[in-house]
This record gives structure tokens, sequence and C-alpha cells, in this order.
């Protein structure tokens, strides 16, 4: 791969970094990375992370050490806002 696609793709992923500072975790919000990721439906890219999450538990890892269920709230066209529930359009 093109070492310039590749530092473009980092750049793009450090921008959507999330982060609690005071326990030094970093984290993303699926939702976040879908689109950088290629995918354009939420349910397609909701089957990828449910084999993500299957591949670590297959290898031993417990996936509720590397996958979060989370809700916030998104902003919607008409200046409203509805919680968000992952797994949920």
């Amino acid at each position: 791969m093109d070492k310039g696609i590749i530092q473009l793709m980092q750049s793009k992923f450090d921008s959507l970094v999330q982060g609690i500072t005071e326990e030094n975790i970093e984290f993303w919000f699926a939702r976040d990375l879908m689109e950088p990721l290629g995918y354009a439906r939420w349910e397609n890219f909701l089957v990828a992370i449910n084999r993500a999450i299957d591949s670590c538990r297959s290898t031993g890892f417990d996936p509720d050490d590397h996958f979060r269920g989370v809700t916030k709230m998104i902003d919607l066209g008409s200046r409203a806002n509805r919680l968000f529930q992952p797994g949920k359009s």
C-alpha cells in the first residue's frame, strides 16, 4: 500500500479518537469508523463488528474488554437529537 495513503488513513483515524484523559484511555465510536472503513450502511458494518466480537471470543479474549455498548446523543437534521443505541438504526 502507498505510504501516503497509509499516512492519510492514520491521520483520519487519529482525528476520530475519543478519550478519557484522566484514565489514559483511547477509544473510537463505531459510527465514526463506519465511513472511513468503507461502509455506507450501519447494518453492514454491524455484521463486521459482530464478526470481530466473535473472533475476539474464539481466540480466548473477553470481548467486553475490547467492545463496549455505548449510548450517546446524536444530532438529527431537524436540529433535534435522539439517543443512539448500537445495534439499532
